[in-house]
Order: structure tokens, then sequence, then C-alpha cells
């Protein structure tokens, strides 16, 4: 079941993004049937789930109005990004993340933050989310464009604590050789986004990783302050493949 503040967030979407629509979208012709696209000219109305997978991660040129779309699907969307039912999230850029969601007026703007923060901390709270964790994680911080406010909010618990083993375990692949672990962040703010990742998990991360005996992926994410020559230098490598 939601969390109350992840139901509240979800019925403040359904309220601030109802009656959206552009009656002169025509969509692509070639990627939707006119059934499909006759969603986004009509407001209220329910939308199928696999119509918003369609389009929630379509590119803007395949829209007339790419950002009246998005707030037309967003009330589905949301919910089925919550429940589970989207299908699948971390295979495309999602359609938020493409737009200035931001200028938008305040109260939408706010909708928008408040079912990310409510959606990531109700994940962190389940031990067999509908979504892979570092999926949900890649998703909330490449639509705000930032990863501050989903790591400050790490609570510690049996699941967040689980969460974060695996996370470590995902992003250090690409962290210690110096790439971004985000697959679809496109703007500037992903260099300054990976490297706050970087800092909080070679700092408070790894300090939380060796208090729950992950000795390992403790000292590997230590390892992330160092410069790239000096972090694959470090002794430690010697005795890992000696343990492995």
């Amino acid at each position: 079941m939601p969390s109350p503040a992840l139901d509240a967030a979800l019925a403040d979407i359904d309220t601030v993004f109802d009656g959206f629509a552009n009656p002169q979208e025509t969509g692509c012709g070639y990627c939707h049937v006119p059934e499909e696209t006759a969603y986004l000219r009509t407001p209220s109305v329910p939308v199928p789930t696999t119509v918003v997978q369609y389009y929630l991660f379509e590119v803007p040129d395949h829209f007339d109005d790419h950002a009246t779309a998005m707030r037309r699907l967003l009330p589905p969307a949301a919910r089925a990004m919550a429940d589970g039912t989207l299908g699948a999230i971390g295979y495309g850029a999602h359609g938020l993340s493409r737009l200035e969601w931001r200028s938008w007026p305040a109260e939408q703007a706010a909708a928008i933050d408040a079912f990310l923060s409510a959606w990531w901390q109700d994940v962190l709270a389940t031990p067999d989310p509908p979504y892979r964790v570092d999926e949900v994680f890649d998703t909330c911080a490449t639509i705000a464009r930032t990863v501050a406010p989903f790591l400050d909010a790490w609570v510690r618990g049996p699941a967040a604590d689980a969460h974060l083993v695996h996370c470590a375990d995902v992003w250090l692949h690409d962290l210690l050789s110096d790439h971004s672990p985000f697959s679809w962040w496109y703007d500037d703010s992903e260099a300054a986004g990976v490297a706050q990742l970087r800092g909080w998990l070679s700092g408070p991360g790894a300090v939380r990783l060796h208090a729950l005996g992950e000795r390992d992926l403790a000292i590997r994410s230590e390892l992330l302050a160092l410069p790239h020559d000096e972090r694959w230098e470090h002794p430690y490598w010697d005795t890992a493949a000696a343990t492995n």
C-alpha cells in the first residue's frame, strides 16, 4: 500500500493537472494511431497505461506541444510509476526530464517535487518495490536534475539499508571509472549531480556501508575521493584480487 504521503502527492497531481489537453495535438502519425493521439486532445478521460507508456518516453519533436502532452499524461503516469504498472522505467528519457518544468506555475512545480519526494520515500521503505531502486533514483534525479534531495532523504532502516547496498554496488561500476551512472541525464546539471553523488558515496555513504558490515563496498566507495590514477593504484585492489 502506498504511504499516506504518496497518496496525498498523487491526489495533488490529479487535482493540479486535471483538464490539460491541446485540442490541436497531432502527435506522430508514424509512431501512434489516431485513437492514441486522441487522448492527448481530450482532457479528463482515463488514458490506458499502454498509451501513457508510449508517450511518456517519446522524444519532444513528436508532439506539437510536448509540455501540454506531459501535463495531460502526468496524473496516470505518476500513478503507474508509483504502483509499478508502467511496464518499465529507465529504458528511455522520462518526458519530464526533457522539460523546464520548474518554470511552470508554482503549484504545478510543487506538485511534481512533492510526488518525487514521496515516491522515493515510499520506495526506500519497501523491501521489494516494483522497480529496482537504482532505476527509481535515476528517474527521480534526472527529472529533478539534482541528486541532493534524494540523498538527503535516504533514511535508515532494513529496507533502505538494503537499497543502499544495492545502489552502491550498481553505481560503483561507473563511478570508479569516472563515468556517469545516469543513462538519461542530458543537460549541464549532470556533471554536478555525478560529483555530488560521488562525494556523498565516498563520505556519508561509505560510513553507512561500514556500519552495515559491507567492508568491500565501503572501501571502494571511499576510493572515489581519490584522483583516478591513485584510486586504481591503491593497495586495496591487491587485497581484493587475492580474496576473490
